[in-house]
């Protein structure tokens, strides 16, 4: 094992809080992220992506497979007032912030909701925002109410730590891949700001489904684009684990934290079925 592997090993489980799950690869805490990430290294991790409560649990309904339910996800995504909104913005992010090498980045997604707040926290926090995603939907769901655009974009923000620092970018991959999930790529030119990419897939759902679950295909676009083989990639709002999956695919290593045991339970199920494969 060289010393780099050896290295993020121990930083996987080097902290005073029991793992929910571990592998060499991929590990899960069960507790609140703020605490954990005080506990983990200054400057150890190389990637971020937080997919952080967007407050839209406020008694709405929208539509979800032809049928009207309630927007309604649980506590943790009800808002508490701007202030304290925001301040919670300010504590995760600065609790990221620790964590990060100089030249590590973050990927923050989100929506109107909260998006803003947390670019404004970032902004105050001295991060280097780089980008401005806008994920596409192209089967976005309808809007009930016929008085609004209907919403088929979520926004992602990517941010380096230190403004003058070295981010990782492999814009050859982004440039030439291959990316036919995308209807908006077009092959051999640059990537562009907007991705056009679908919900997640039945499949990505087979062992239960995580209400604001992200699709595999966005997670491994970020992971490829900002990240080395061997890397360390956290998720603070781990959920399902779809950031996990996507960075063991590809020979990273992942720490995911989640306060909800249900979820961490659907992401080991995910896990030890993508092992198999």
């Amino acid at each position: 094992m060289s010393p780099v592997i050896e290295k993020n090993h121990k930083i996987l489980l080097n902290v005073p809080y029991k793992p929910y799950f571990a592998s060499p690869e991929f590990v899960l805490y069960n507790t609140d992220s703020i605490g954990l990430l005080s506990t983990l290294p200054e400057d150890s991790i190389d990637m971020i992506f937080a997919d952080p409560p967007y407050n839209l649990s406020n008694g709405g309904f929208t539509v979800h497979a032809g049928r009207m339910v309630s927007v309604n996800k649980g506590a943790w995504d009800a808002s508490k007032g701007f202030q304290n909104d925001y301040e919670f913005h300010v504590r995760w992010l600065e609790a990221c912030r620790r964590v990060l090498k100089p030249h590590g980045t973050l990927w923050v997604s989100g929506t109107y909701h909260s998006i803003y707040q947390c670019g404004h926290a970032l902004q105050s926090l001295s991060f280097h925002i780089l980008n401005d995603i806008a994920w596409f939907k192209p089967n976005a769901s309808p809007n009930l109410s016929c008085r609004f655009f209907t919403a088929s974009h979520e926004t992602i923000i990517w941010a380096r730590k230190e403004k003058k620092a070295k981010h990782k970018f492999d814009y050859d991959l982004m440039k030439g891949g291959r990316w036919p999930e995308d209807q908006l790529k077009k092959p051999g030119l640059q990537m562009r700001s907007v991705w056009s990419m679908g919900t997640p897939k039945p499949s990505e759902k087979k062992y239960g489904k995580h209400p604001t679950q992200k699709p595999l295909d966005l997670l491994k676009r970020i992971v490829l684009a900002s990240t080395d083989k061997n890397d360390i990639v956290l998720d603070p709002f781990t959920g399902s684990s779809t950031t996990g999956l996507a960075a063991v695919a590809h020979g990273r290593k992942f720490i995911g934290v989640d306060l909800e045991k249900n979820y961490l339970d659907l992401s080991v199920k995910r896990f030890k079925d993508l092992i198999k494969k």
